[in-house]
């Protein structure tokens, strides 16, 4: 298994001004990193996206270390001013920047749900035609140039696991699957190990993620923290020190034979560089664990 860094986990140094974001895959790089994957590309003033995707591309070849996934938003529903045909359109331009990359998979959204103001049925299964169509768009264009295209439980709408299988049961198609994030499946109170199980079939790419979790029943606890969907309190944290249960997925993952990536995803409130590194740590430590069958 290659364990990697998402560039969205150093995305407070690069706002912050203290690293430039193609400075973020020789840190990678020297952190101990197997691979890193580009979530939402910041380009610099002057340059173009694919310009820059090419710099980032010989930069990572230039210091040796493999760009894994490329992570990018979409909404099937209300993306493109509603219009679904424009929405594919620019998410297939989208995998024209995945493959300068030379990356083999890339993940999008498939929505963050209805339109307030939408008049009919908000329920997902009512929005699950059109979003199976709009990921099938994609992933039939992406499959020409050999990239493989998934669907992150990600958005609070799509997020917990039986939405999601039935967004990949819908959609149908070989070459799309699920980038399952351990950590998310807490914003929408679903039990991370029975998700991780449910997903694993249609697995291409994995997120270790951890979160401090507390219940809804307790009083808000301010600054940092989150609502999930049924009203518990999370936020992020350093991989070993929240409340997902990361051997007992890895575990799941095991048995199922995945032996794909694993890219952590901090977003805790820690020093950035220190929460990484101590997770890089805690992961390869609970991966080891869990191969030697503890």
């Amino acid at each position: 298994m290659k364990i990697g860094v998402s560039s969205y986990s150093y995305s407070r140094l690069v706002r912050g001004g203290q690293m430039q974001q193609i400075e973020v895959i020789g840190k990678a790089k020297e952190m101990g990193f197997d691979v890193i994957e580009f979530s939402t590309i910041a380009v610099p003033e002057g340059k173009t996206l694919p310009d820059f995707a090419k710099e980032l591309r010989d930069e990572a070849a230039r210091v040796g270390i493999e760009i894994a996934n490329y992570t990018i938003g979409a909404d099937f529903l209300k993306g493109s001013g509603g219009d679904l045909k424009a929405e594919i359109a620019r998410v297939r331009r989208e995998v024209d920047v995945a493959a300068i990359l030379g990356v083999p998979g890339m993940r999008h959204d498939a929505t963050g749900g209805w339109a307030p103001d939408y008049p009919g049925v908000k329920s997902f299964d009512a929005a699950l035609p059109r979003l199976a169509e709009g990921c099938r768009g994609v992933t039939e264009y992406a499959a020409d140039k050999g990239i493989k295209t998934m669907v992150e439980n990600h958005g609070y709408f799509c997020q917990d696991s039986i939405r999601v299988e039935k967004l990949v049961t819908a959609v149908n198609h070989r070459n799309f699957g699920v980038l399952f994030d351990m950590g998310n499946f807490i914003c929408a109170d679903d039990d991370p190990p029975t998700a991780v199980g449910r997903l694993m079939p249609y697995a291409f790419h994995c997120h270790a993620k951890d979160f401090h979790r507390k219940p809804g029943t307790e009083a808000f606890p301010g600054q940092g923290w989150n609502v999930s969907r049924g009203g518990n309190f999370w936020r992020g944290a350093i991989i070993g020190h929240g409340n997902v249960p990361i051997v007992q997925c890895l575990r799941v993952m095991h048995r199922a034979g995945y032996n794909g990536v694993l890219s952590i995803e901090f977003e805790g409130m820690e020093d950035v560089l220190t929460g990484i590194k101590i997770g890089l740590d805690n992961l390869r430590r609970f991966v080891a664990m869990v191969g030697n069958g503890w």
